[in-house]
C-alpha cells in the first residue's frame, strides 16, 4: 500500500507535526518528516484527530432502505470524520438474532467507508417481554458487546435486571433508552412553558430521570455495566453524577442537537425539530454542556436517525421523530464546546473517539495518534465556516435541523486503516 505524509497538522489541536502513514499503520509522528514516493497532504493550520466513533447510529438496513442503507450511512459517517459506527437494532427484521447482526456486520465490511459494529436488541422484537439471543449475538462473527432496544425503553425492571446479569458474563453493556412509556403517552415535545402555550402533549423530564435512577441502582445491585442513551435533562445529569460518585459502572452520552437546540424551536411547528427524547430547555442545554466538559457525560453520540421526506414533511403530530447527525456532529461540538472554551480538541478526541471506542470495545479505534497505531484519522479545517446544505449530504435522508444554519469546521480528510475515504471533502 502507498505511503501518505500528513504535513504540519495540529495533532489533537497541539503543536504542528507531520504524520507518516505506511499501509494501514501510522509509521512515524514528528517534525520535518519525509518519505520517498509518499502522497503529501498539506495540513498546516488543520487539526488531526483519531477517527471518530459513534456509539449510536441508525443505518435502517435491513427493512427501511428508503431512509438509509449501510452504504449511504457509512458514506455519511466518513464525510463527518467517523471511522466506526455502532448500528442500532431497530431494523426490520429487528437485530435480535445472530443472523441479522451478521448481515449488518458483513454489509459494513463490503462497503468499506467505515467499520460497522451492530448493536443487538435486548428483547425479542423490541417488545420488552423476552430476552433476545444475547449470547448467540456475542458469539457470532459480529461479536456484539452492546445491546439496546433504542427507540423503546426496557421498562420492565425484571427484564432489565436479567439483561444486566447476562451481559456481565462476557463484559457487555446494556444501553438504555430512558423513557417511562406511561409517562409519555401522547407526548409530542418537552413538558414545560412552551408545550403549555402550544397545546402539545408534554414529555416530562421525570420520564427519563426515573428510568435512569432505577437502572443505575440495578447496575449497582448486579455489578454490571449500563450505558444511558441520549441523556437530555439537567436532572438526569445529577443522577448520573451521583451514581458515578458511588462507583456504579454507568456511562452516558449526549447528542449534538441536545447541546445546541432548545424547545423554543418547536414554536415553528416544523417537524424537523421533533425528536426522541425531545429538545429541552436552555437550562438543560447548559447543564448538558457542563456535564460533558467535566466528564459526567462520557461521550457525544449522534443518534443519527434518517427518515424519508414523506415521514417528516407532514403535520407535527404525524411526523416521525429523529434527525440526521453524522455529517454535522463535529461542527456542532466545535460550536457548543470548543468555541465556547468548554473543551479543547484533545477533549473532543476523548469524547468522540477514545471513550466511545472504549465503551463499545471497538478494536483498532479510539487509539492515540502515534507510531504503531492503526491509521484511523480525521483531518479538520477548524477555521472554516459555512451554511449547512442538506442537498449535498451523503446520507439518503435530509431531515437535518441545521439547514441554512452557519456552523464552524469542516472535515477535509478521513482515513480508515490508511485508506482515504474522504479527500478534500469529497468521498473517494
Amino acid at each position: 500500500m502507498s505511503k501518505i505524509l500528513i504535513r504540519g497538522a495540529k495533532v489533537l489541536g497541539g503543536e504542528a507535526q507531520d504524520v507518516l502513514i505506511d499501509g494501514e499503520t501510522i509509521a512515524e509522528v514528528g517534525t520535518g518528516l519525509s518519505a520517498e514516493g509518499a502522497e503529501v497532504v498539506e495540513a498546516a493550520g488543520k487539526v488531526l484527530l483519531p477517527g471518530l466513533v459513534d456509539l449510536h447510529t441508525h443505518l435502517r438496513e435491513p427493512g427501511r432502505e428508503d431512509s438509509e442503507t449501510v452504504l449511504t450511512g457509512t458514506r455519511a459517517a466518513a464525510t463527518g470524520g467517523y471511522t466506526a459506527v455502532f448500528a442500532m437494532a431497530n431494523t426490520f427484521p429487528v437485530a435480535d438474532t445472530a443472523g441479522v447482526v451478521e448481515q449488518v456486520y458483513r454489509l459494513g465490511q463490503e462497503h468499506g467507508y467505515c467499520d460497522v459494529q451492530p448493536i443487538g436488541a435486548v428483547t425479542v422484537g423490541l417488545e420488552g417481554r423476552k430476552l433476545a439471543e444475547l449470547g448467540a449475538m456475542h458469539e457470532s462473527a459480529a461479536g456484539v458487546t452492546v445491546f439496546s432496544d433504542d427507540g423503546k425503553c426496557v421498562d420492565d425492571a425484571v427484564i432489565m435486571r436479567r439483561a444486566l446479569e447476562y451481559v456481565k458474563a462476557f463484559g457487555g453493556v446494556v444501553a438504555q433508552h430512558a423513557q417511562e412509556p406511561r409517562l409519555t403517552e401522547g407526548a409530542q415535545m418537552n413538558e414545560g412553558v412552551v408545550s403549555a402555550e402550544l397545546g402539545l402533549g408534554g414529555w416530562p423530564a421525570v420520564a427519563e430521570e426515573s428510568i435512569i435512577a432505577r437502572d443505575v441502582l440495578l447496575a449497582e445491585h448486579v455489578g454490571s455495566r449500563v450505558h444511558i442513551c441520549h441523556l437530555s435533562t439537567a436532572g438526569s445529569v445529577e443522577i448520573v453524577r451521583w451514581a458515578k460518585s458511588r462507583g456504579i459502572d454507568v456511562t452516558a452520552e449526549v447528542t449534538p442537537h441536545h447541546l445546541l437546540l432548545t424547545d423554543e424551536l418547536v414554536r415553528t411547528y416544523n417537524p424537523v425539530y421533533k425528536v426522541n427524547p425531545p429538545l429541552r430547555t436552555e437550562r438543560d442545554v447548559h447543564a448538558l454542556r457542563a456535564a460533558l466538559a467535566d466528564g459526567t457525560i462520557d461521550i457525544v453520540a449522534t443518534d443519527h436517525a434518517p427518515h424519508p421526506h414523506e415521514d417528516k414533511d407532514c403535520e407535527w403530530a404525524a411526523a416521525a421523530m429523529g434527525m440526521v447527525g453524522l455529517e454535522t456532529a463535529l461542527s456542532v461540538v466545535q460550536e457548543t464546546m470548543v468555541d465556547t472554551g468548554l473543551l479543547d480538541w484533545a477533549g473532543v478526541a476523548d469524547r468522540m473517539s477514545f471513550k466511545p471506542a472504549q465503551i463499545g470495545q471497538a478494536t483498532g479505534h479510539g487509539r492515540p495518534v502515534s507510531a504503531g497505531e492503526p491509521a484511523n484519522l480525521t483531518l479538520v479545517d477548524t477555521e472554516y465556516r459555512g451554511q449547512v446544505d442538506p442537498a449535498g449530504f451523503a446520507s439518503r435522508s435530509r431531515n437535518t435541523p441545521y439547514e441554512g444554519r452557519e456552523l464552524p469546521g469542516r472535515v477535509t480528510h478521513t482515513w480508515l486503516r490508511g485508506k482515504a475515504t474522504l479527500v478534500d471533502g469529497k468521498l473517494t
